[in-house]
């Protein structure tokens, strides 16, 4: 059981402002400050310092941070199995949309051959989200196409994906210059299809874009959905052209319902991963699914 001051203290990294984590929790704001206090008396080091009027964590706080909220994700699953002692055990976990729509049917689809008796709770969201719903214990693990900070999870990669630019077979491109081989600024001039901020697919293309000094927003046109599969059939109907995994494409590329657009210096390739709350005490539990969902 987390200790109040701690949870005050998760709290507080959570606000970055000691007046919002105080309506946050209904305490007084000098209750708040006593408990972060106590706290950084208790480790003898300071837990957050002020840039300007802005509230940041310093390194100890950081690592007590990423601590606590191992501690507290752990003591939420222990609730759970305690609760379940007699039941069989269930697997609550994450997968981002490409995973989920791509990956996840043919992985279950071999875990319950096996494990008949499985209970199984899976939620589809993208990357950010569902590392939010791991620091909060709502989930136990994830599997994620999108960057994590690897100090604060432990991880397993999953595979290796390919990463490519795709339009409809007949798409009519805007720029002259398309031909064999282009590069990405050559399709500036096209309707950009991109999935929602905080989507792993998207942060791929945002850091590619942006080691060649571009941005999405050098797209003349850029269209947000938050559907994988709408993706697919707006570039199919020839609305634009889009960024994405090979292997979330490949039926349509093999039915010739979408094309690769070649593209020179665009060479990605990116991990799916297994993922959970570094320093778990469920690590070896965590490790065995992985290995179950890798057979």
């Amino acid at each position: 059981m987390l200790d109040f001051r701690m949870e005050t203290f998760l709290t507080v990294c959570q606000c970055m402002n000691f007046t919002r984590a105080s309506e946050k929790l209904n305490i007084t704001q000098p209750a708040v400050s006593q408990h972060i206090h106590f706290l950084e008396k208790h480790y003898n080091t300071k837990l957050f310092r002020y840039e300007g009027k802005k509230l940041k964590l310093t390194g100890a706080g950081e690592i007590l941070r990423n601590a606590s909220l191992t501690m507290m994700h752990d003591e939420i699953s222990m609730q759970n199995q305690m609760q379940k002692t007699d039941e069989e055990e269930e697997i609550h976990f994450g997968a981002t949309r490409t995973v989920g729509d791509v990956l996840m049917g043919r992985i279950l689809e071999r875990y319950l051959r096996r494990y008949p008796d499985a209970k199984i709770c899976m939620i589809v969201d993208n990357t950010q989200e569902l590392l939010r719903k791991l620091d909060e214990g709502i989930i136990d693990f994830a599997l994620v196409e999108g960057f994590f900070q690897k100090n604060e999870y432990d991880h397993q990669k999953y595979s290796d994906e390919n990463y490519i630019a795709v339009c409809a077979p007949d798409y009519t491109f805007n720029s002259d210059k398309i031909t064999t081989d282009v590069s990405v600024e050559n399709l500036f001039h096209e309707r950009l299809l991109v999935r929602e901020e905080g989507s792993g697919t998207r942060e791929v293309l945002e850091r590619c874009l942006d080691a060649q000094n571009f941005s999405i927003h050098d797209f003349d046109k850029v269209m947000e959905v938050g559907s994988l599969q709408t993706i697919k059939e707006l570039t199919k109907a020839g609305c634009g052209i889009t960024f994405l995994y090979e292997t979330a494409v490949q039926d349509e590329l093999k039915e010739g319902t979408l094309k690769r657009i070649p593209l020179k210096s665009f060479e990605i390739s990116h991990e799916f991963n297994f993922i959970w709350r570094r320093g778990s005490i469920y690590a070896d539990r965590y490790m065995e699914i992985f290995r179950r969902f890798s057979s």
